[in-house]
């Protein structure tokens, strides 16, 4: 069975610049409209399947938590799906903040 992989959060900036990778946050609702990278999908199980019809398997994808932990199993759930590539960000949206890394708001 193939396995996701890691990558940190200056390596998953890079991908989205060079490769138009991804990036989805599973993190919840309210976390999410606080701040979230910029261009991030929001993935939760309600988004799955309109997620899974617009990307192709070949696309890199980047799963993001608060921390690194839930993108994980995110991640391992996608590339049983058929995901080709899939990187669990290391750190998760915390390391994303304190590299100060581009982010947005839902929120007015």
């Amino acid at each position: 069975m193939d396995k996701f992989q890691h990558i940190d959060v200056l390596g998953a900036q890079a991908l989205i610049d060079e490769e138009n990778a991804r990036l989805v946050d599973i993190r919840d609702l309210q976390s999410f409209s606080v701040a979230h990278p910029h261009k991030a999908y929001h993935l939760t199980n309600e988004t799955m399947v309109r997620f899974m019809d617009q990307v192709e398997f070949e696309q890199i994808i980047l799963v993001m938590c608060y921390h690194g932990i839930s993108s994980q199993g995110a991640a391992q759930y996608l590339i049983n799906q058929g995901y080709e590539q899939v990187y669990s960000v290391d750190g998760g949206f915390d390391a994303w903040q304190r590299a100060q890394l581009p982010i947005e708001s839902n929120l007015p």
